[in-house]
């Protein structure tokens, strides 16, 4: 860069540094299209506002908005029990609705969900409601699980002035609640609604499924904005739990739900400063981690022959953190009844080891249930001092005894602290999974290839990512469908194909016999229609592999939590690839400040 470029580079990261506005940093875009900056500018999300914790100046907003009261069923809509109608108390009755509407999902056939949804049923019910309603079995919630089906095809079929008119209500309210005054900036609020009551659901196998979600009052909500701001209003006849005015937190207001006592969090959206210089600091201590990895490596493996077993256990444990992306695994709460396990939590019962299988040496099979009760199983190869190590954890151990009783998260995390300030086992999973996308991206995409291919290839890659962090998911309910259309569009392709193949056959065979300018242009437009013909049948068929791999892995997970965003821009810039295809609207304001500052030859 001449001198006049760095001036104009340095005069623009003052005016944003001065301006400290989004606005400010897309003005940089219209200069990266003239000059060339190597390194990454400083822009409004790297100012560093946050010296010694202090998040914000001042902050002010209207508080949450809460769901609307419970709307009483209409006189000819009944509860059945045995046959026979019952009017059901109000309380009774919301929490009957939650399960109607619910009737055609799979949940309701689980029978965790069964039962906790009648155990927390029956807490609502009045001693004779009680009295009268014993068994599940006997209950019939059709006719109100009709009710709803019906006032949610009324709404469908609703005309476009009736659903204009919703649209600008919902704007009013948004535009009332949904954004905050950050240090005199207007920022967007991203979920400014109190969740309504239902019923739990939950991931997995979670053992609390069907459990009553219930109704949040303005009396457990905290509220928090600065001193001498206009206090938000709780609504009438209610007041806050409590109003406080901490500076070095970012959500705006809280309460912790029934079901598993988790704190509940009003947050500004994804796209505003404070969470996009967030995000851009959890990649950036990801990325350090590249330069001291090697270093930590060689310690953990040193690690493996130590005479204390506390550091051989700590060796070991980083080692399944580091190698397959492991959770640290965290204490749960006495009321929390989940099974679920990290590495640090993992027992005796949750391994098993093989000197040999399937060809391969020193084996180690894992079974457990993870993060939102999701089953982990793997069977992996793992070097053989550490498969040794398994072996001495587990002697004289029973079942349910901890394979690592020696360690636990907060003592890892702080050793991984001391050899990298920011460094814990977290930072690991992000730094793997980002580690592995830019691997599997320069692997698996070429410049020549369709733009169908570049997606395939990309979506190979993340979900390479999602299985190594084990981000499942069940089979979409409209995945047979979906496949059996899309196979159909795939035979008639097929057939058109086929079709022009043989009326191209034929005007080459004519033109051969007595070449003429019309049999000439014939065999050219003939030749165009089945070069389309193909592509199309190629991008369908490609369609097809892209969905059947992704039938039971969650690919968005990952993309939004794990991986440097600035990965994905870069490929994008660098294969020609709309970012549209790869982060749609809300996820490119969430991550505007990679889009911002990213240049085509980034590397994680």
């Amino acid at each position: 860069m001449n001198k006049y470029s760095n001036f104009f580079a340095n005069l623009i990261c003052q005016s944003v540094k001065f301006n400290r506005s989004w606005s400010a940093v897309y003005s940089l875009r219209f200069y990266r299209t003239n000059v060339k900056i190597k390194h990454e500018p400083k822009a409004r999300w790297e100012e560093g506002n946050s010296n010694n914790g202090i998040k914000w100046t001042t902050l002010e907003h209207k508080g949450p908005l809460f769901p609307p009261e419970y709307e009483p069923l209409p006189n000819n809509v009944s509860f059945f029990y045995n046959g026979n109608p019952i009017k059901l108390s109000l309380p009774a009755e919301e929490v009957a609705t939650f399960y109607a509407k619910m009737l055609d999902h799979e949940y309701t056939t689980k029978s965790s969900f069964q039962e906790n949804f009648f155990t927390d049923w029956r807490e609502e019910m009045t001693v004779e409601e009680r009295e009268q309603i014993k068994k599940l079995s006997k209950c019939d919630f059709t006719h109100i699980n009709k009710y709803f089906l019906d006032k949610s095809e009324e709404k469908k079929a609703m005309t476009k002035e009736q659903k204009q008119v919703l649209k600008e209500e919902n704007n009013k309210l948004t535009e009332e609640y949904g954004f905050c005054e950050l240090d005199g900036h207007r920022e967007k609020i991203g979920n400014f609604r109190v969740e309504p009551p239902g019923l739990f659901r939950g991931r997995g196998e979670h053992p609390k499924m069907g459990k009553m979600k219930k109704r949040i009052q303005p009396e457990e909500i905290t509220i928090n904005c600065s001193k001498g701001s206009n206090i938000p209003v709780a609504p009438k006849g209610h007041r806050w739990r409590k109003v406080q005015h901490d500076n070095t937190v970012t959500w705006l207001a809280s309460w912790v739900e029934n079901v598993q006592g988790n704190f509940k969090y009003v947050m500004l959206n994804p796209s505003s400063k404070l969470k996009g210089e967030k995000d851009w600091q959890k990649y950036e201590v990801a990325r350090k981690l590249k330069l001291k990895v090697e270093t930590i490596r060689r310690l953990y493996r040193e690690d493996w022959k130590n005479r204390e077993m506390k550091t051989r256990q700590r060796g070991v444990a980083l080692y399944f953190i580091d190698k397959l992306a492991l959770r640290a695994g965290n204490e749960k709460e006495e009321s929390e009844t989940a099974d679920t396990v990290g590495c640090c939590s993992l027992r005796v019962e949750h391994i098993t080891l093989h000197q040999e299988k399937g060809g391969q040496e020193f084996m180690v099979e894992f079974d457990f249930l993870g993060k939102d009760s999701i089953r982990y199983y793997n069977e992996v190869p793992v070097e053989g001092r550490v498969f040794k190590n398994l072996k001495l954890f587990m002697e004289n151990k029973e079942p349910e005894d901890d394979l690592f009783d020696r360690i636990n998260t907060t003592y890892l995390n702080k050793y991984l602290n001391q050899s990298m300030p920011g460094l814990s086992a977290k930072v690991f999973r992000t730094f793997n999974a980002s580690t592995t996308l830019q691997e599997q991206l320069n692997k698996l995409t070429t410049a020549d290839m369709s733009l169908e291919e570049k997606l395939l290839s990309y979506n190979r890659a993340n979900r390479a990512v999602a299985i190594l962090c084990n981000h499942q998911r069940a089979a979409p309910k409209t995945f047979e469908k979906s496949m059996q259309n899309l196979q159909d569009k795939i035979a008639q392709k097929q057939q058109q194909l086929d079709v022009a193949k043989k009326e191209l056959k034929e005007a080459q065979k004519e033109h051969k016999k007595g070449g003429t300018e019309r049999t000439r242009k014939l065999v050219e437009k003939t030749e165009s229609v089945v070069k389309r013909l193909e592509e199309q049948l190629k991008k369908l068929q490609l369609q097809m592999t892209d969905r059947e791999e992704n039938k039971v892995i969650a690919l968005g997970t990952s993309k939004l939590n794990y991986l440097d965003p600035r990965i994905s821009v870069a490929w994008c810039r660098k294969f020609n690839v709309p970012i549209e295809k790869i982060y749609n609207k809300t996820q490119r304001d969430k991550f505007a400040w990679a889009i911002d500052m990213t240049e085509e030859d980034f590397q994680f």
